[in-house]
């Protein structure tokens, strides 16, 4: 069975960082690439942040791009978010979300592309 359960969610103050972790099982994590999305209160779910399998290739939303870092440890089958400078802004329910291949498009992620996601850690930004 394919679990991804995401954590590090937290409240914290505009200018602070995270370190978001995403824990997978059920699938050989290697093989795949990943996916980290957020939705904020009232919007729709808005993709931030694509690795590859390897964890070379990785691209960014533009609304994070500079502010955050993607990366996986396929030993330990965990996928990260690091994020800094967070903004109100950032406030969302994170989640992370298994590829259905291992590569990633460089315009970004189709709805289509993945398949498989936790049930969010929440990051609440404000002062």
């Amino acid at each position: 069975e394919v679990q991804l359960a995401e954590s590090g969610g937290a409240s914290v103050q505009p200018g602070g960082s995270l370190i978001l972790s995403c824990a997978v099982s059920g699938f050989t994590f290697s093989n795949y690439a990943m996916y980290w999305g957020r939705q904020a209160p009232g919007k729709g779910l808005e993709w931030i942040a694509s690795i590859g399998n390897l964890g070379s290739n990785k691209i960014y939303s533009d609304s994070v791009k500079g502010r955050a870092a993607i990366s996986r440890d396929n030993a330990k089958n965990m996928l990260y978010l690091r994020l800094d400078s967070l903004k109100t802004e950032d406030t969302a329910m994170y989640y992370c979300a298994k590829g259905k291949t291992l590569g990633i498009r460089r315009s970004g992620p189709l709805p289509s592309d993945y398949d498989y996601s936790g049930r969010g850690t929440q990051v609440t930004v404000s002062s």
